[in-house]
């Protein structure tokens, strides 16, 4: 179930909105406009916003299954972390209805995939979920600084 949300989240449900969006309405701001937009909704909102409430209420399977933890020393920490996925979760989601918050929202994302990942990157015997977690924080930081530099060049 975690591999198929991370695929909905960060890369089809992202694409077909930009694609239906595209195909509705002519936008002057263009294709890497609609692209920043809805990776920020479905990648940094919605997704964020779902793993911030799991781990706030089921702070074991990030701890568990992602870094393979087991004891429950770290569960507050995770917790906390969780609150920080809800917060910037709920500032990509509010970005569907006020444009003017994707930038910071892609701002702060984007910064958190990239570092995450970077984190991911020096664990040893890493599981297929870390993995994921790694490559996947990898590709949206790689996106969103791509719609930042467009944004922010032009």
């Amino acid at each position: 179930m975690y591999f198929v949300m991370v695929l909905l989240l960060l890369l089809l449900l992202p694409a077909a909105s930009v694609g239906m969006e595209a195909i509705g309405v002519q936008h002057p701001q263009g294709l890497m406009f609609l692209m920043g937009k809805w990776l920020v909704f479905w990648g940094v909102g919605v997704r964020l916003f779902l793993a911030g409430t799991r781990q706030v209420i089921q702070p074991r399977f990030t701890a568990q299954e992602i870094f393979q933890i087991q004891s429950a020393e770290p569960l507050p920490i995770v917790r906390e972390l969780g609150f920080a996925n809800l917060s910037m979760g709920t500032l990509g989601v509010s970005s569907l209805f006020e444009t003017s918050w994707i930038v910071p929202a892609a701002i702060a994302g984007g910064l958190y995939y990239g570092l995450a990942g970077l984190g991911h990157i020096g664990q040893k015997g890493k599981n297929a979920k870390e993995y994921t977690a790694m490559v996947s924080d990898g590709f949206v930081f790689v996106l969103l600084a791509a719609f930042l530099v467009s944004h922010f060049s032009g």
